[in-house]
């Protein structure tokens, strides 16, 4: 076990690289080809179309990765990453190298406990706004601030967060096979948005069945819930949306409410600001441009203009 650059911890198979010394590993050639891997739905510049997948590796090019994205990028377009799985805490991978037996690749995130998923679940199902767009498989950009402020953070603030680890013998981390499941992961967002809440511990299934009961507005008897380690925990189940907001407030003369009718009965939360993502991120996915229209160079003067335009 050895600590990696930025925090967290890895786990290495023997003969990588250590110290700039080259080990085993650099005595092996460009990767094996696979039939039928699974290949980058992205051909060229950007992976990730959607603000979620976006945002997730826009916090993983944060960690000042340097080169090692661009190959797995090319890893990921190449199709050497064989099989792909999302559980509730932890992502892992078989990704095709230079040699012939694949390496086990493995991501882990912490899963939020239950009674946290159950909190999120009753602030949820309490805005009409979230159930509608989570119930029609869309996520919205202001999950990420509610999850944020209620101290679930939806995406990883740093390197320490993730635990990651490969078979493979290079000590980088991530190393090529790692950084390309991450693309890969991305576009597995893209694809489903669900599979991030699921790496975070709740299934796509049970969070809308969830949804549609507590948008019932009815308390029921506390749920019992299972963790992964066999414990059960018993969450009160409070009433939401509208009951929730009237519970507890004294009856009203007709007359009154007549007048009221149309009003709050308690003052509405302001929605979320929706979060802005860094203007020159799309720069940095983005390969550097043909000779013929200004190569490497526009990149940065593009980039000094994004940066202006933004200030």
């Amino acid at each position: 076990m050895s600590p990696r650059a930025g925090g967290g911890t890895t786990d290495r198979g023997g003969g990588g690289r250590r110290d700039g010394v080259p080990g085993r590993f650099a005595d092996y050639g460009p990767p094996r080809k696979v039939e039928g891997g699974l290949r980058a739905r992205s051909t060229r510049g950007a992976i990730g179309r959607s603000w979620w997948s976006r945002r997730f590796l826009e916090v993983l090019e944060s960690f000042a990765l340097g080169t090692r994205l661009t190959r797995g990028r090319s890893y990921a377009r190449a199709g050497q990453v064989v099989r792909l799985d999302v559980a509730p805490g932890e992502v892992t991978a078989v990704v095709q190298g230079s040699r012939a037996r694949p390496y086990d690749v493995r991501i882990a995130l912490p899963a939020f406990p239950p009674e946290l998923w159950a909190r999120l679940e009753a602030d949820l199902a309490a805005q009409a706004f979230f159930s509608a767009r989570l119930l029609a498989g869309d996520l919205p950009a202001e999950l990420e601030e509610l999850f944020a402020a209620a101290g679930a953070p939806l995406f990883p603030a740093g390197v320490a967060e993730l635990s990651q680890r490969c078979s493979c013998p290079d000590a980088a981390v991530p190393c090529k096979h790692l950084a390309a499941t991450f693309y890969l992961l991305a576009e597995a967002f893209d694809a489903d948005p669900f599979q991030l809440l699921h790496w975070r511990g709740r299934h796509r299934d049970e969070l809308l069945d969830r949804l549609r009961v507590l948008r019932g507005g009815v308390a029921g008897p506390p749920a019992v819930r299972s963790a992964p380690d066999g414990a059960r925990t018993t969450v009160e189940v409070l009433p939401v949306g509208t009951a929730r907001a009237v519970t507890g407030l004294p009856p009203a003369p007709l007359a009154e409410a007549v007048d009221r009718f149309w009003s709050p009965p308690v003052p509405l939360p302001d929605r979320p600001p929706t979060l802005m993502t860094g203007p020159d991120l799309l720069l940095r996915q983005l390969g550097a441009p043909a000779p013929a229209i200004g190569g490497p160079g526009l990149v940065e003067r593009l980039r000094r203009a994004y940066r202006r335009l933004a200030d």
